[in-house]
């Protein structure tokens, strides 16, 4: 594969940047024509075009977006570099970015990050939350270091990256004190009948839960479902429902949301992943984060 050309690169991306060739060709000094040549041996060496004409302006197509993006990290990075050589006293902040799938319990992801805040030093870290396959697409082009998950790397995904078992933990049920304190005595079957607040069908753990009360032949009154679990927790706290968390971490949810534990199951569980495009974890805050897990789970 022949090695890509920064010089075309630049002239493709001042030219995007300043949304014509004759206001690239005035910053960078050259004539209209030779940015054009060089932007049309870009585009033959890529094999396919990056902008299209609308009117006398050329704008990017999805290729030419994409390019951008690639093209602005790159030099991005060239003057980090060329500012920590100039000064040799200064150190370049690392970065640690961790993705948090929007499923997982941000009681869970606090109580597994927690110990990583205490021990990244100089390290900046960055927490995202988002769908799988956002994060996925943002671990490909790295962007993303490590990904926390309900559910592992799919199989025939396109992305090159390993999944680490966490751990599983098994499920209980919440609710303000008083209604606890009414159903505690016969769990689970005290749920029958009960409003209950569940995860959307986002979350892995809808599909078995639901499986459960009917193996059980329980019959809970569903009034609401979550995509985003600390807002059923917050409705949960204000005494609209019985709801649901990993046991694992049902001492922190207590505490934090000032509900009682109805009962517990292992009927009804959760697995959890790290996500990372390592298959041996090296990096020492990931690997912080596995022992995390292995204490927590």
């Amino acid at each position: 594969m022949l090695q890509l050309n920064y010089h075309h690169l630049y002239y493709f991306y001042t030219t995007a940047k300043e949304g014509s060739i004759r206001r690239a060709a005035e910053k960078l000094h050259l004539t209209p024509q030779t940015i054009s040549g060089q932007i049309s041996a870009f585009e033959n060496y890529l094999g396919e075009p990056l902008f299209e004409r609308q009117g006398k302006r050329l704008v990017l197509n999805n290729r030419g977006k994409l390019a951008y993006q690639y093209a602005d990290d790159i030099f991005a990075l060239g003057n980090e570099l060329v500012q920590a050589l100039n000064d040799k006293n200064s150190q370049k902040t690392q970065s640690f970015t961790i993705g948090v799938t929007d499923v997982v319990p941000k009681v869970f992801a606090f109580d597994l990050v927690q110990p990583v805040m205490k021990a990244i030093g100089s390290t900046r870290l960055i927490y995202k939350e988002g769908d799988l396959a956002t994060l996925l697409s943002e671990l490909a082009i790295n962007k993303i270091d490590l990904i926390l998950s309900d559910v592992p790397l799919p199989n025939g995904s396109n992305v090159k990256a390993f999944n680490h078992f966490l751990g599983e933990s098994g499920t209980s049920f919440f609710a303000i004190p008083s209604l606890a304190q009414q159903l505690a005595a016969d769990f689970p079957h005290c749920l029958d009948g009960q409003p209950l607040l569940i995860p959307s069908d986002h979350a892995t753990i809808k599909a078995g839960l639901l499986a459960w009360f009917e193996q059980l032949a329980i019959q809970p009154q569903i009034i609401a479902e979550f995509d985003d679990s600390a807002l059923m927790k917050l409705f949960g706290q204000e005494g609209f429902g019985v709801f649901c968390a990993p046991t694992s971490i049902q001492s922190h949810i207590c505490s934090q949301y000032k509900v009682d534990l109805i009962g517990s199951t292992n009927s009804v569980s959760e697995r959890f992943y790290a996500i990372s495009p390592e298959r041996k974890i090296k990096h020492e805050l990931a690997l912080e984060i596995i022992k995390s897990a292995g204490d927590l789970i």
